[in-house]
């Protein structure tokens, strides 16, 4: 739900095949967006005349990606990466830089790699909490078990407790869609760290932890599920009210995104749970969603009105196969390739300019039959609220392009009240994005631009609402 379009970038597996001049590290950083860098470094290595390497990602985690064809040759380097449509033409300069251009879906990017690291000027983050902090941080661990997993993350406890309490309510902090570390960091932005540091001064603990398999936290991100990671969730709530200093019957959740899906799927079956606040939380089911994100992004890319028609009829037809043939995997890739195959010859402009249409169908394939994707598609959310019994907040804002703000929360307070919970709360926000900032477009591509982490009036009501539940 928060997909920005570098994050293809992780599954990179390329072939190089480098002059001598070729091996060694270099480093480059990949502004994918005003204000928004990608740091990529290439490890090349040669042996008997055969070139070789790995790829890093640092920001995102990924490191040793093992390359495999490249064409080098009068000091001019051409590479694709044709899984991905990614093509990358760049000339070597007297062996201390590469200089060049890469493409990818479409668009167009200059990317110059060097033999030493090119430092880039930390965004401004004004909001972003600096020490000495006036409370108490705890690193903790806990298991999952049935996942085989070990987290690790982050207790924030106040100094100062609420007058007449020995212990402190808290609140669970669950990330949105992708492998997050415990800050739920992206492009520049740690909004986990800047709402458990303002909850925190305000007298409510707070437990934030890495996504299982990203930064410190152990288990295979890969292959699983909404419904997987409800069973981390839960592991830290187990955890959590075995805390001396926690009151294990005011403990909570607070879902970013996907977190706000996942969040009600423990609620409704843990009735120890206090309270659970949704921050651009999920009220429609997860192919109308999606469908509803592909339109409103896309015009707001500039994709005209005819371009936006088709793409809705193409993601109803194939999240409609998805959905037919939910868990027949080989039988869903079937499918897809026979429509993409005739939808693709009958619209060609569909197909990004650089790229080829198999290098479309096999990316749109793999992203569709992942475990992950598969069952957002056929997940209704609204059954679920209905079993929810604690206090329930839904917040967004009105430029949310991801989850779009009045339908999800107006479906949010009528599920929840259906199944005869009325302490349900909802607000819409003027002027903020799925991220929670001031914007006047509620673009993706505005996120990394803006200082604004988290809107203080959005920090306000979460935290005033989780004291008004636990009193």
């Amino acid at each position: 739900m928060k997909r920005v379009l570098f994050v293809v970038l992780l599954g990179l597996i390329s072939h190089f095949n480098f002059a001598q001049n070729a091996t060694g590290d270099w480093y480059g950083n990949l502004e994918v967006q005003p204000g928004m860098t990608l740091p990529l470094v290439l490890h090349i290595t040669e042996a008997d005349g055969t070139y070789g390497g790995t790829l890093d990602s640092p920001d995102q985690k990924a490191f040793g990606i093992p390359m495999t064809t490249v064409n080098y040759g009068n000091a001019t380097l051409h590479i694709e990466i044709t899984n991905m449509g990614i093509t990358y033409n760049g000339v070597i300069d007297s062996d201390s830089s590469i200089k060049g251009t890469f493409k990818q879906g479409g668009q167009t990017f200059p990317l110059e790699f060097a033999r030493e690291a090119v430092t880039v000027e930390a965004p401004n983050r004004p909001q972003e909490p600096k020490a000495p902090f006036p409370y108490k941080q705890e690193e903790v661990t806990f298991k999952n078990t049935a996942a085989n997993a070990t987290f690790s993350g982050t207790i924030t406890l106040p100094k100062v407790v609420f007058k007449g309490k020995k212990k402190l309510p808290a609140v669970i902090l669950i990330s949105g869609s992708g492998p997050q570390d415990r800050n739920e960091e992206l492009v520049g932005h740690k909004p986990f760290l800047v709402i458990a540091d303002y909850l925190t001064r305000n007298g409510i603990a707070v437990l934030r932890y890495d996504d299982r398999g990203t930064a410190k936290s152990t288990g295979n991100f890969q292959g699983a599920t909404s419904a997987d990671f409800a069973t981390d969730a839960q592991a830290a709530f187990d955890f959590l009210k075995n805390h001396p200093d926690i009151d294990a019957s005011k403990i909570g959740f607070a879902g970013h995104s996907e977190g706000g899906l996942i969040a009600p799927m423990i609620a409704a079956k843990n009735k120890e749970v206090s309270f659970i606040a949704l921050l651009a939380g999920v009220g429609q089911p997860g192919d109308e969603l999606l469908m509803d994100q592909g339109y409103l992004i896309g015009k707001a890319q500039g994709m005209d009105e005819e371009m936006l028609r088709k793409n809705h009829i193409a993601q109803e037809m194939m999240f409609g196969i998805v959905k037919e043939y939910y868990g027949d995997t080989p039988k869903i890739k079937e499918e897809l390739t026979t429509y993409l195959n005739n939808a693709l010859d009958q619209n060609p402009e569909m197909i990004p300019e650089g790229g080829t249409k198999e290098d479309l169908m096999k990316r749109e394939i793999n992203t569709l039959t992942s475990d992950w994707f598969q069952y957002l598609l056929i997940t209704d959310p609204r059954p679920t609220l209905e079993k929810v019994t604690c206090p329930v907040l839904a917040i967004n804002g009105s430029l949310d392009l991801q989850v779009p703000s009045k339908k999800n929360l107006e479906n949010i307070e009528k599920s929840v009240k259906k199944g005869g919970n009325t302490d349900v709360t909802t607000v819409e926000f003027p002027n903020l994005n799925h991220l929670f900032q001031t914007t006047t477009t509620g673009s993706p591509s505005e996120y990394a631009q803006l200082e604004e982490t988290f809107s203080p009036d959005a920090l306000k009501v979460l935290s005033d609402w989780i004291i008004e539940k636990t009193k």
